[in-house]
């Protein structure tokens, strides 16, 4: 299977992307919605996601890499909630906001668009290399 792009929402004041850098890696976890669960399923080592704060921030700030397969969490005595293992790759060289994310019509499927409750949501190969673009991320570095 290809590589898969995601967005993975984070409340900075509960977790930020300098608590990732910091850490060196993180377990995903606490997500609890049906819909945002079956995207954590989907996940594969190797996938890359862009960290994005919520809140009153409402920006991708950061790019990690998901470094495990989806596994139960540790924390919950449930199969069925699951979670993965990510490393931070590199701060964004400019935040993405929400605002400029709805304004691009590259973006009107998106689910953060269209489900923006999902903290787990898909991302196309297309609209990953446009918001790295608009993100000023080297071509090169994609």
């Amino acid at each position: 299977m290809s590589k898969r792009f995601w967005l993975l929402k984070t409340e900075p004041d509960c977790y930020a992307w300098s608590d990732l850098v910091r850490d060196g890696w993180t377990v995903w976890d606490g997500v609890t919605n049906n819909v945002a669960l079956k995207y954590l399923r989907e996940m594969q080592p190797g996938d890359e996601a862009l960290i994005y704060h919520t809140g009153d921030e409402r920006r991708a700030v950061g790019r990690a890499e998901v470094i495990s397969a989806p596994y139960p969490d540790p924390q919950q005595n449930d199969p069925r909630m699951v979670v993965v293992n990510v490393r931070p790759l590199a701060p964004l060289p400019r935040p993405v906001t929400l605002a400029d994310i709805k304004a691009d019509p590259a973006f009107a499927d998106c689910a953060l668009v269209r489900q923006s409750r999902l903290s787990v949501a898909p991302v196309t190969e297309a609209q990953w290399q446009r918001l790295l673009a608009m993100a000023g991320v080297d071509s090169g570095e994609r």
